[in-house]
């Protein structure tokens, strides 16, 4: 990334530290961006499309529903921004940052810089979604298309605004710690844990994903909620929208779910491989266990598919789609999880696989 020689060192490092950040983002996102355009490219064709639909649809509302309209669509837009603050401004960069002496007006000047960077990508989503509506330009469209227009580019204003927020807030001092109670003094006294394997694995596999700015919980939480809620919409024939469409939700996320655990597993045991090395322990049972655990979440899912299909249909459970679904899926994050040398592209190869032949599975059971 190539910037003018004109602007400040300061503007320059915050720039280059964002654009770093962002390549850094679509690097860890690449297998899934690929397993997503290759299962859903139409269905992503379409949204981008959409983007720019509600400041058109907004204009023709009563003003209290096109405040709503707008002010979500603000949100939605700042999303990225607030799920990127912390690899935008890591803590150590941010606490160093901060103590220089700079002077507030060349402090915000880098920040909208920075919203800038990311809301960029955006905007060009917004005009391309604007113009393909433009083209089409159906019949009730056409009174509003100047007021929906300006409507939009306000969205991405106030966007671009609130993002750089987001971003200024990660450079403000952190609050003071309450003054703290002094420790009682106690005789300490060792206790051996009970299983030390499983106190290992929480202590090193546990709770690391939710400390300090790991998001791997978090990013855990929400996908077993969506494939739980997915689930559940599929089984109990949400009306509106289509089972076909659930099923396969329900199986991606599934998949994902599994995916992105076993990698983050996988990914700390290759951290803490020197040091287990090191420790008089025997690592193996520890790093097992620590793959195993990471079937948990979808096998939990597929357990609780199981009884709430018993509770709706008792009967449902001996088909034969159903039986071939549950060995299926079973089957397939055994594999997930059970081949770690695969290489990337065999790994996405493997997961779209499974995704679609789930969703065929699945496909029949309402049939």
């Amino acid at each position: 990334m190539r910037l003018p020689r004109s602007l400040s060192p300061y503007l320059a490092l915050r720039l280059r530290l964002a654009h770093h950040a962002l390549l850094q983002f679509a690097a860890s996102l690449a297998s899934s961006m690929e397993i997503l355009v290759f299962l859903a490219g139409p269905v992503l064709l379409g949204l981008l499309s959409v983007i720019a639909l509600p400041g058109f649809l907004a204009v023709t509302l009563p003003w209290p529903a096109a405040l709503g309209l707008l002010g979500a669509q603000v949100l939605l837009t700042c999303l990225p921004a607030w799920l990127l603050r912390k690899r935008l401004l890591p803590a150590n960069i941010a606490a160093w940052l901060r103590q220089l002496p700079l002077p507030p007006r060349l402090r915000w000047q880098a920040d909208i810089a920075v919203a800038g960077l990311l809301m960029l990508p955006l905007g060009v989503a917004y005009a391309v979604s604007a113009s393909i509506w433009l083209v089409q330009s159906p019949p009730w469209l056409r009174p509003v298309a100047a007021p929906g227009m300006a409507a939009t580019v306000a969205v991405w204003l106030l966007a671009w605004l609130l993002t750089t927020l987001i971003v200024a807030q990660r450079l403000r001092p952190p609050q003071p710690a309450q003054k703290a109670r002094p420790p009682t003094m106690t005789a300490y006294v060792p206790q051996r844990p009970r299983c030390a394997t499983l106190f290992l694995w929480r202590q090193l596999f546990w709770l690391p994903f939710w400390r300090n700015e790991n998001v791997i919980g978090l990013q855990q939480s929400l996908l077993l909620a969506t494939a739980g809620a997915s689930m559940l919409g599929w089984l109990l024939r949400t009306p509106l929208v289509p089972a076909p469409l659930l099923g396969l939700l329900a199986s991606a996320s599934l998949i994902i779910l599994t995916d992105r655990g076993d990698k983050a597993v996988r990914e700390q045991i290759a951290v803490l491989r020197p040091t287990l090395n090191a420790w008089p322990v025997a690592s193996t049972a520890l790093t097992r266990l620590a793959c195993a655990a990471s079937l948990l979440p979808p096998f939990a899912v597929l357990l609780a598919g199981a009884v709430l299909l018993y509770c709706i249909d008792p009967a449902a459970l001996q088909q034969r789609v159903t039986r071939v679904y549950a060995i299926a899926a079973s089957l397939a994050l055994l594999a997930i999880v059970g081949l770690p040398r695969l290489t990337a592209r065999g790994r996405v190869a493997l997961v779209v696989f499974s995704i679609l032949a789930l969703s065929a599975i699945g496909s029949e059971l309402w049939n």
